[in-house]
C-alpha cells in the first residue's frame, strides 16, 4: 500500500492507495496544494480572492471554481439555506479575518447574511457575485475535492483531506477501508465520511461555523457531527446541518439522507 501524509488546506490530509503508482499519490499531493492555492481567501492572489474582489461583475472563471461554485449552489438548495458560503463577512465580523495560527482578531458586529442565489449566478465559463457579497467555499471544497481526486486516483484508493474523506474500493482486504468515525472504527467502501464541529477552530467568543439564520457563530448542543454519504462533499453538507439543527432535530432531517451518522 502506498501512502502520503502531508499538511494543506488548513489540516492534516491523507492519500492512500492499493496497487497504485507512487508517483500517482504524489501528482494528487500536488494537486491539492495546488488547488489550496487557488482557493485559500487568505491571499489577495489567490482565485478565489480575485473572484471576490470583482463582486458586482461578470468575471470569468475556471473550470474548478465554476464546479465549486455551482456546488456551493446545490449545497444551499439540499441543506433548505443552512449551508451557505456566503457567509464570509460574518466569518471577519466573528474575528476569523487571518489564518487561523494568527489567532483572532476584533469582532464586531454580526452582518446578515442574504440566501446564496441571490448573490451568486454562474454561468458557462463566468461567475457573478452581488456587490459586498463574498464567499468562503472551505469545507464544501474539500468534500469535492475528495471525491474528485478518489475517482481520479484509480480503483482502491482512500482520500482524507482534513476530515472530509472518500473511501474507493475494498481497502487491503478487501473488506473496506478502516476510518475512525465517531468513537467507532468503521470499514468504508465507495462512500464518503466528514465530521463537522465547533472545537478545533475556535477562540474566545467564537468559532468558525457560522449560523447562516443569525450571522454568528452557532448556538448548538452539539459539538461534533460526522456522518457518511454517497459522496464526501454530501457526507459535509449533512454534517454541517446536523450540527446546527442540533441534537433533537438532526437525526430526523438525516434520516434518508445519510447512510449513518454520530452526534455529540
Amino acid at each position: 500500500m502506498e501512502r502520503r501524509v502531508f499538511d494543506s488546506l488548513g489540516g492534516e490530509c491523507e492519500l492512500y492507495g492499493i496497487d497504485i503508482d507512487a508517483a500517482a499519490l504524489m501528482r494528487g499531493r500536488a494537486w491539492i496544494v495546488q488547488m489550496h492555492e487557488r482557493l485559500t481567501r487568505f491571499e489577495p492572489s489567490s482565485e478565489l480572492s480575485r473572484f471576490n474582489a470583482s463582486a458586482g461583475n461578470w468575471i470569468a472563471v475556471s473550470e474548478d471554481i465554476e464546479a465549486l461554485l455551482r456546488e456551493s449552489l446545490r449545497a444551499f438548495d439540499v441543506s433548505g439555506g443552512l449551508v451557505n458560503v456566503a457567509v464570509l463577512p460574518a466569518l471577519l465580523a466573528a474575528g476569523y479575518t487571518r489564518d487561523f495560527a494568527s489567532g483572532p482578531t476584533t469582532q464586531s458586529a454580526p452582518p446578515r447574511i442574504p440566501p446564496l442565489p441571490q448573490v451568486l449566478e454562474v454561468r458557462d465559463g463566468e461567475a457573478r457575485l452581488a456587490t459586498g457579497a463574498t464567499v468562503d467555499l472551505g469545507g464544501i471544497a474539500k468534500g469535492w475535492l475528495a471525491d474528485r481526486l478518489a475517482s481520479d486516483l484509480g480503483e482502491n484508493v482512500l482520500v482524507n483531506l482534513c476530515g472530509d474523506l472518500y473511501a474507493r474500493g475494498g481497502g487491503a482486504t478487501g473488506e473496506g477501508w478502516p476510518v475512525g468515525f465517531g468513537d467507532k472504527t468503521l470499514l468504508l467502501k465507495d462512500m464518503g465520511a466528514a465530521t463537522s464541529g465547533t472545537t478545533k477552530r475556535a477562540w474566545a467568543g467564537g468559532h468558525h461555523l457560522i449560523d447562516p439564520r443569525t450571522g454568528r457563530p452557532a448556538q448548538t448542543d452539539l459539538s461534533e457531527v460526522s456522518v457518511l454519504a454517497a459522496t464526501a462533499v454530501d457526507a459535509e453538507i449533512y454534517a454541517k446541518v446536523a450540527l446546527l439543527l442540533g441534537a433533537t432535530a438532526a437525526p430526523k432531517w438525516l434520516e434518508g439522507r445519510s447512510q449513518g451518522w454520530s452526534l455529540r
